[in-house]
């Protein structure tokens, strides 16, 4: 993974969240939407976590927050643990879509379950819902909500918090403006994105690397 330059906030305003996708899963290799499945890291996982730990180890950090699911704890511990934050702060906001029927689905699966629902995930995250699920909208919001609390908390601080690519993907489109394919931008497992959080106004500082759109 590509080292990145942490730069510290501008202001005492301001707080620098670096948003961390999770380590690999299982379901991650077989491409499978994981949702809320509890699904640990893999061997691999851990090492992207390892990773984004050493990435974020000169940022400052003074809290990490994280969403309640296994893979989102165990990273966000191993990122504690290296910038010496004693405590983690779970953070339902930060959750993954709940894909309904489509969870331990493919993408080809899920085509086949329901094709117009499906096509609207691809391509219309303002108008799209998980069959028996959530709608991306709803989930957008609670991220959105998550990343304007934590700054509210955290003014003048850098905060980190693991999430999930969709959930990141989803405060990205929301703040470009992006739909058709094109909101659906590359999130590698462990990468950080940067945004600032100043005076409740979220804007987006560095989008995350990796190839990974799955």
């Amino acid at each position: 993974m590509a080292e990145r330059r942490l730069v510290a906030p501008p202001s005492t305003r301001t707080c620098q969240v670096f948003v961390v996708r999770h380590g690999t899963t299982t379901l991650n290799i077989e491409n499978r939407y994981r949702g809320r499945r509890d699904v640990p890291l893999d061997a691999q996982g851990y090492q992207d976590a390892v990773d984004a730990a050493r990435q974020l180890s000169g940022a400052g950090l003074t809290a990490v927050y994280c969403g309640p699911l296994r893979r989102t704890i165990a990273t966000a511990q191993i990122i504690a643990d290296e910038a010496r934050v004693p405590d983690l702060r779970i953070l339902h906001g930060l959750n993954n879509v709940d894909y309904g029927a489509w969870e331990g689905l493919t993408s080809v699966e899920a085509a086949m379950y329901d094709p117009v629902a499906f096509d609207l995930y691809r391509t219309s995250p303002s108008r799209a819902a998980c069959p028996m699920g959530e709608r991306l909208s709803d989930a957008q919001s609670r991220m959105v909500g998550a990343l304007e609390l934590i700054g509210s908390r955290h003014a003048g601080e850098t905060v980190a918090a693991v999430s999930h690519a969709v959930m990141i993907r989803l405060v990205v489109a929301w703040l470009t403006g992006l739909e058709g394919e094109e909101w659906r931008i590359p999130v590698g497992r462990g990468s950080l994105t940067r945004f600032e959080v100043t005076d409740g106004q979220i804007s987006l500082a560095d989008l995350p690397d990796g190839d990974d759109v799955d």
